[in-house]
């Protein structure tokens, strides 16, 4: 949407809900319904309306209801017609995008970027009006979305998206939305996507979909967002390739220093230093110690003497090392004894 599109629609909201707001004939109606929808201002609880009206709480929960329900019936009956023009906008775009959205993704798509606390909140309020928009409002397992009720209410979308995230964990690591639909019955996969969108139990990273807790699609710490870029790398990076590689990602938080990447680098186990400054995965099959120890290791799993170039191959296999530390290790390293010409055993401990 270009941006006089988006100023269009930021003034198609406003205007929206001030109609809205005239349908409401008590000031103290439309003072609670402005607070506590956070309007114009930050959202209020019961509580706090409660206290500045001079009534209780309780009442003022029971006097949202009867505005909202006479609201709801104005709408229905379209006496608002600039809010069933900015209705049919909202349809139009969650179709476009899956059926259901978060409001925070609804009003950037359509505000823009900067898309305003205010913007958020008049598409809610909006939404909560409308008799074909599902509304999941925000607590711990969602975030706040909104749908086509056409196709689910909350119930059904709260259903679907627990399916979801069932699937996800049965899986056991994170799976992309095209494999994913593939084991639900939904009929596109952006439907999927849309849904997955919805819930604070899942997170994804570079189209991979899994549980908010695993790292691999929601790195929160230096660690986890290292991990991750050595295991889509694939292969063992030099530390300084990897801060590169943090800064150009799509991590929330990637402002970090070379020097904090290897401070963490040292510090995490799941981390092999196998060169100057090269460091693997240890599920890579990759193990730490000095040369001499992966040399030692070599003859270890042998179990006979072997030829120099031998050594030097299987020890290149786990460190990216020059070949002269390899053979200087073994030369001067009184755990190795030569047996023959270029060919050397470990020397056994003596009992």
């Amino acid at each position: 949407m270009d941006q006089t599109n988006q100023a269009d629609m930021s003034t198609a909201l406003s205007t929206a809900v001030n109609d809205i707001l005239g349908v409401i004939e008590q000031d103290r109606e439309r003072e609670i319904i402005t607070r506590r929808f956070g309007l114009f201002d930050r959202k209020e609880t019961l509580e706090q309306i409660g206290e500045l009206l001079g009534i209780t709480r309780e009442r003022v929960r029971q006097l949202e209801k009867a505005i909202l329900i006479r609201l709801k019936i104005a709408a229905e009956a379209g006496k608002i017609p600039s809010a069933h023009e900015v209705e049919r906008t909202l349809i139009r775009h969650l179709s476009e995008k899956g059926r259901v959205a978060r409001v925070s993704d609804v009003a950037k798509d359509i505000i823009g970027d900067d898309a305003s606390a205010q913007n958020k909140a008049h598409i809610a309020f909006i939404a909560e009006l409308s008799p074909l928009i599902s509304v999941l409002n925000e607590n711990d397992d969602y975030h706040h979305s909104i749908g086509i009720k056409e196709h689910a209410d909350d119930k059904k979308i709260k259903a679907h998206v627990e399916e979801i995230v069932k699937t996800i964990k049965a899986n056991a690591e994170p799976i992309g939305i095209e494999q994913l639909h593939s084991k639900l019955s939904h009929e596109h996969p952006d439907h999927v996507r849309a849904l997955a969108s919805t819930s604070k139990k899942l997170a994804s990273l570079k189209g991979q979909w899994g549980l908010v807790k695993w790292p691999t699609v929601n790195p929160k710490n230096i660690r986890d967002k290292i991990y991750v870029i050595l295991a889509d790398n694939g292969k063992p990076m030099h530390f300084s390739d990897i801060a590169k590689a943090i800064k150009k990602s799509e991590f929330k938080r990637k402002d970090v220093t070379t020097q904090a990447i290897h401070n963490e680098l040292i510090k995490d186990k799941r981390f092999v230093l196998i060169g100057r400054g090269i460091y693997a995965l240890d599920s890579w099959g990759y193990s730490k110690g000095t040369v001499s120890d992966i040399i030692a290791n070599v003859l270890t799993n042998a179990g006979t003497p072997l030829h120099r170039d031998e050594i030097v191959k299987r020890v290149l296999e786990s460190r990216q090392v020059k070949e002269t530390t390899i053979l200087l290790n073994l030369q001067s390293k009184p755990q190795f004894k030569r047996v023959s010409k270029a060919t050397y055993e470990l020397v056994q401990p003596a009992k």
